[in-house]
């Protein structure tokens, strides 16, 4: 049991050790640079936005077709045709063309945002229970040593300790494929992007 539940919460810490790469950032826990936002000029080489930014959200049409290029289920192909069928059937092409981005920058960005504060929140959550892992391993040690030795707390703190460094693990995995999530929604901006200046030219 000692030799089994040393080993698996070994395993367990050794992840904590690389985070926080960047100091501004300490609860950052992707190997991924953090980017708080998207900047405009990155995604978008068309002409100004100017009050797009904020007219968009009063178009029923935009705002559905934002809301659906958005969302992760609708696939990169499908939105990029839906992008060229929308601006095909408008008659003022560029104020279109200009709040759809508007809207998908608005939308995207705030994804994105969302991803990542949560991503912040696992992550200090994650060095709470991997604090509270050490002090019972601490703890159980003790007890190993203690004469005479209680065997039940010994098994009793043991199983815990197994079952809260694989619920660690499990997190830590989730966290490794959420990390991917901001750069996926920066591809879809990036791409979406790039199809509606197409379109306006």
């Amino acid at each position: 049991m000692k030799v089994l539940v040393m080993a698996v919460v070994a395993l367990a810490l050794s992840g904590t050790a690389a985070r926080a790469a960047d100091p501004r950032y300490p609860n950052w826990p992707c190997t991924q640079a953090k980017v708080p936002e998207i900047s405009l000029a990155a995604v978008w080489a068309g002409p100004a936005l100017d009050d797009a930014e904020t007219q968009w959200k009063n178009d029923a049409k935009i705002t559905a077709l934002v809301a659906k290029l958005s969302a992760r289920k609708t696939s990169i192909d499908e939105a990029e045709k839906s992008v060229k069928d929308f601006l095909a059937s408008s008659t003022d092409k560029t104020t279109n063309a200009k709040l759809l981005f508007a809207g998908l920058f608005d939308t995207l960005n705030a994804q994105r945002s969302q991803v990542m504060n949560g991503l912040e929140r696992v992550s200090r959550k994650q060095r709470e229970a991997a604090d509270k892992i050490r002090e019972e391993t601490i703890q159980l040690q003790a007890l190993q040593g203690a004469t005479p030795r209680d065997e039940a707390r010994v098994e009793a703190l043991g199983n815990e300790l197994i079952w809260k460094t694989r619920i660690f693990e499990d997190r830590n995995k989730v966290v490794r494929f959420v990390c991917e999530v901001p750069t996926t929604i920066d591809q879809r901006l990036f791409a979406l992007g790039r199809v509606i200046q197409q379109e306006m030219e």
